[in-house]
Formats: structure tokens, sequence, C-alpha cells
């Protein structure tokens, strides 16, 4: 990288925008967004949901403990995630150093990825917890990898500012986004060879295609020369600034509000993308098949989506177009939960594959427009915060209802569905008392 940055002082201001975007350091970054995809969208939202309903599910009641344990283990990795995040922000303050951390986070979850295929292959007759072993090892192994995946993607992010100048990091910002959602496409080239059974033989797999794109980044160049590290303290003082940031926030109202919205919204969103895969098999009678097709389908929506309401956003404001984006959730949330038959999904699916593109495009927007120029970083990495302990609250309130509703069977999972309409609701009801 520190080569790249020596080059770019000497290029022309107007530098053409396809060699920007192939150069080594640029092209090494992108690919590690399209590697991580392939995890995202393999593991966290397709296969590993598949192999909990195939372990443990086979009836009503059984699958609403499948998509519990499911809930809860998307949970448990957002908790560790909310207790050392900002531990990750001290540790790059005190080193100035980024790729440092990415390798041996992403090594640790492609590990752990190789050892769900591993234990999940396994007929262990022992038990944990009065679990059967392997069903344990593999649920800890998601937790973990989950975690470290996560935990990558935060030095990752940071690593673009090391780039290009404020001019080019956009571009370069979707580049990398839009070669992540080419990675979506790569990682589901495995279901053909796996089929509508024994979904745990996609775990290597993914782990080794993880690990193939990952490389570029790994391996090739330097990290950008860093700036004088900050002055060393305490390592609380990621969690100090956090508070600080947010008794400032409540100074200004609006800001304080959207921070809820946006809790609960992101709480919606989450909890969904986590438990979409089981709820469209086990409740509306998808095959592994057409559910891949959904999210196929979902992810192009997705892309429209973003694209749309960058128009939308532009001519009706920020404000209006984050109620826009609660709406259409809440109608595909509301089509998801009494969907009677494939189409109903297709629909809901859509929808929502809307939704989820919109709300970054119109949440960025809109906290850029309340939050004042000098504390934007400040504000912004509170947003992420709230994003993080978002994704604890909703997977936790969909289990627990399917836990404690396991014996009425679908009625269950719809009621958790539902559940996330609420969230909506309270969100949208929050966003209208802002005043701007």
């Amino acid at each position: 990288m520190a080569q790249f940055q020596g080059k770019e002082n000497s290029l022309p201001v107007k530098q053409p925008k396809w060699g920007l975007f192939f150069s080594l350091p640029v092209l090494s970054w992108a690919l590690y967004d399209f590697a991580n995809t392939i995890f995202s969208s393999n593991i966290i939202t397709i296969f590993f949901p598949f192999y909990l309903q195939e372990a443990i599910g086979g009836s009503e009641q059984l699958n609403q403990i499948a998509s519990t344990f499911i809930s809860y283990a998307n949970a448990a990795a957002s908790l560790f995630l909310v207790l050392f995040s900002p531990l990750f922000g001290v540790m790059m303050d005190r080193t100035g150093r980024k790729k440092r951390y990415i390798i041996p986070f992403t090594l640790i979850c492609i590990l752990c990825t190789i050892g769900m295929g591993v234990f999940a292959s396994m007929n262990l007759e022992s038990s944990l917890f009065k679990l059967p072993t392997a069903l344990v090892l593999v649920v800890l192994l998601f937790v973990i990898a989950k975690f470290f995946y996560h935990s990558s993607l935060i030095f990752y992010d940071a690593m673009l500012s090391d780039l290009g100048t404020k001019e080019t990091i956009p571009l370069l910002s979707g580049f990398g986004v839009a070669v992540g959602y080419i990675g979506t496409l790569a990682g589901l080239a495995i279901y053909p060879f796996i089929g509508d059974e024994n979904f745990h033989r996609a775990f290597i797999p993914t782990a080794i295609l993880f690990l193939l794109f990952s490389l570029p980044l790994l391996l090739t160049g330097k990290e950008t020369t860093p700036l004088p590290p900050a002055e060393k303290g305490s390592f609380l003082k990621g969690y100090k600034e956090i508070y600080a940031t947010f008794k400032e926030m409540k100074q200004h109202e609006a800001i304080f509000l959207f921070m809820i919205v946006y809790f609960f919204i992101n709480d919606a969103i989450a909890t969904a993308i986590a438990m979409m895969a089981v709820y469209a098999k086990a409740i509306v009678g998808f095959s592994s098949g057409e559910f891949i097709l959904l999210y196929l389908v979902s992810t192009v929506a997705s892309i429209i989506g973003s694209f749309i309401f960058g128009y939308v956003t532009k001519s009706v404001g920020a404000k209006q177009s984050v109620m826009y984006v609660g709406i259409i959730l809440l109608i595909a949330l509301f089509i998801g939960t009494f969907a009677v038959n494939g189409a109903m999904f297709w629909v809901a699916g859509s929808l929502f594959g809307v939704s989820l593109g919109a709300v970054w495009v119109t949440s960025r927007t809109f906290i850029i427009e309340l939050t004042p120029e000098d504390k934007r970083g400040q504000f912004f990495g509170l947003f992420a915060f709230s994003g993080k302990v978002s994704a604890i609250v909703g997977p936790v309130i969909y289990g627990t209802i399917t836990l404690l509703l396991a014996d009425y069977g679908n009625i269950a999972s719809r009621t958790a569905l539902g559940s996330l309409m609420i969230l909506v609701l309270i969100g949208l009801f929050v966003h209208r008392r802002i005043r701007i």
C-alpha cells in the first residue's frame, strides 16, 4: 500500500477510472469484499440455517427449536462484537495498523468454518448439554467464525481511507460493494454440488473460497505507513468515547431520535436476514433451490433499491425517504408473516431486498444532514455501535418467541416474524417526532 500511496502523488488529478479500480492495492481490497461476501451469504444466511433445520428440525415443533438455535447463535456472535469492537478502535489508534489484524481474524474465521464442516460430518455418540456433541461444536464454531468475520470488517472498512483521495474514495467504496455482490453469485455456485440435503458439505468449500479470494489482500502489498500512533491510554478508552458521544448526542434531539429509529429498523432487518432461510423452507414450503433463487432476486432488488432511493432521497429529502423505506419494510414483513403460498413470499422477499438496499442510502444521508461536520465521525461510530447492539435484541426476541410457542408449530415462527413489524412501527412512530 505504501507503494500505491507513493504513486498517488505523481498521478494527474483526473485519473482514468478503470486504472484506479484495477491498481493492485484497490483490486486486492475489493476482492476481499468478494471473499467475505461468500462467507456471509453461504454460512450466515443460507447453509448454516439449512444445516440446523436438517439436524434439529423435521416437524413443526422441532423447526421452531431450530429457529431458536439460529437466533441465539447470531445474537451471541453480535454480543461478543458489541463487547469487543470498541477495543478494535483503540488498537487501530495505538498502532495505526489494519491489515495486521485482518490476517489473523480472517484465518481464524476460515479455520472455524472448516471445523464446522469436519464436526458436522462426524457421527459422535457423546452429548453436551443433552445435545449431540457434533451439533454443539458446530454452533460454537459458527459463533466464533461470525464474530471474527465481523471483527475483520472493522479493520477492512478502515483500509479504504488508505487507498485513495477524498474525491476517489466514494468510487472505490461503490466498486467494493459491486464486487461484493458478485461474490454472492460466486458463493452460490457450490449449491449444485450440495443438493437438497447434507448441507454441511457447503462449509469447507465456502472456507476454501473465502481463503482463495482473500489471498490477494493477505499476501500482496504493504500497509500504508501509519500516522504516528495515538497517545497510549486505557483499553477502556473505546467505551468511554462511546459513552461521551452518547451524552453529547442527547444535546442534539434530532440525532438522538434518529438513532432510536435506526436501532429499531436495523433490528428488524438484521433479524429477518438471519431467519429468512429457515422461515422460507419450514413455513412457506420453499425448496432449497427456490430459496437460493429468491435470495438472488432479493440481492438484485437490493441493488435496484439502493439506486432508486438515491434519486428519491435527492428528490424528497432523506427524512421522508427513511419513512418510505420503513413503510416498504413493514409491508414486506406483513406479507411474509401471512404468506400462504410461494407467490406471496416472492413479493415479500423482493420488497425486503428493496428496503435492505435503500436503508443504507437513506440512513447515511440523513445522518450526514443531521450531524455537525466536525463531529460526524463520532456520530457515525455511535450509529454503527447501535446497529451492532440491535443485532442482538431482534434475534433474541425472535428465538425466544419460537422457543416459548414451539408447541404451536408454524404459528410460532409467524408470530416471531410478525413481532418485527412492531419494531418497525416503533421506529416509524419515533421518526415522525424528528424535527429538522
